[in-house]
């Protein structure tokens, strides 16, 4: 990438002015586009797009939330929330990271939003609660009067979390707040949702590339989903994967089969059933996801995971309702009779293997 001068706004001439190198740009962007379910090739062409790019401007909106999602996009890896969003995009409102507070911030949203009406990205954390506007108000103005309002002049809509796609724990029965997600307040622009408890932060890096690079959201799954990182159950990409095919499970946390490795389910491992890129993009720069550090996954990139059952039960027919109770109780079922026939056979020819050698037949 050529040297850009500062008044030319790109994202490229920020990576330029931070360091990063040309080869480095083009290795991430490749990576991106495979993570995307794109061509390799189509790496290049986001290289070529994303640098010529003009620096967006992106409010960030938090409602009914732990800040757990902020958490988690400031520990982003490849690439850094430093060099992507912070750098890459101007930040111009984040309660959590910005330096105004009082009247200079909603000063500052008001201003981006004037300048860059149509043209602006909204990403969203945090349920929105209808049950009164006293339950959540920013500068004395209800969420859901902030959400309109922000939201008519965006170009996009990016949910982030569970809270902000589903409604998340704050919709959790008996939902006192009426918490809604957003997609239910924004009916009348684009809303891709990365949910998560907190979502993977590369997820949303990925996102905000394909944006950048391409002028519009990837392909969504029926929740509004990125379908390259929800296309699968985690279930399906899991490493323990074999050891319910073979039958073989953890009874308890901390019994022999836990040590080895075996397959959770027994213990209520929502793999088959939840959605997300946990077993392949993982998280803390791919050290690991919850199933690999020994728990099972609770499922928290579903619609009402709060509300589904114990997360330590196993997954059934009785705790998924409808068409995905069947198939998941139907798979369950034979994988289960799978792996006890392979353990009978295998413990029938083992008898018969000593038989032999004891010489009776």
């Amino acid at each position: 990438m050529k040297r850009n001068t500062a008044a030319a706004r790109t994202v490229g001439s920020f990576l330029v002015d931070r360091g990063v190198s040309r080869r480095s740009f083009l290795k991430y962007c490749i990576a991106t586009a495979t993570s995307l379910g794109l061509s390799p090739m189509m790496g290049s062409v986001m290289a070529e797009n994303l640098a010529k790019a003009k620096r967006p401007s992106v409010i960030y909106l938090s409602f009914q939330e732990c800040t757990g999602c902020m958490e988690s996009l400031t520990r982003a890896f490849s690439p850094s929330v430093e060099n992507l969003i912070l750098n890459s995009i101007s930040l111009d409102y984040n309660h959590t990271l910005m330096a105004p507070s009082g009247h200079a911030a909603e000063a500052a949203r008001e201003e981006a939003m004037a300048e860059n009406y149509g043209s602006y990205l909204v990403i969203v954390d945090g349920a929105i609660p209808t049950g009164g506007p006293g339950f959540c108000t920013v500068a004395g103005h209800d969420a859901q009067d902030i959400m309109r309002e922000v939201a008519a002049g965006a170009a996009a809509v990016i949910s982030i979390g569970t809270c902000a796609s589903y409604g998340g724990i704050p919709k959790a029965n008996p939902n006192p707040t009426g918490a809604v997600p957003v997609s239910e307040i924004v009916t009348d622009k684009p809303v891709v949702n990365i949910p998560g408890c907190p979502p993977i932060p590369e997820v949303m890096a990925a996102t905000l590339a394909h944006f950048l690079s391409f002028g519009s959201l990837p392909e969504l799954d029926e929740f509004g989903r990125p379908m390259a990182f929800f296309g699968n159950t985690i279930h399906d990409r899991c490493y323990r994967r074999p050891f319910y095919d073979e039958g073989k499970f953890a009874k308890t946390f901390d019994d022999e089969g836990a040590r080895r490795g075996y397959c959770l389910y027994e213990l209520g491992c929502k793999g088959p059933t939840t959605y997300n890129a946990c077993a392949t993009v993982k998280w803390n720069n791919t050290t690991s996801f919850p199933i690999e550090s020994g728990h099972g996954c609770i499922g928290c990139s579903e619609p009402d995971f709060w509300d589904k059952g114990s997360f330590y039960a196993p997954v059934s027919a009785g705790l998924f309702s409808g068409k995905e109770g069947l198939i998941i109780g139907t798979v369950a079922g034979a994988a289960l009779g799978a792996g006890a026939a392979w353990n009978a056979r295998r413990k029938r020819n083992k008898r018969l293997a000593e038989q032999g050698e004891g010489g009776t037949s």
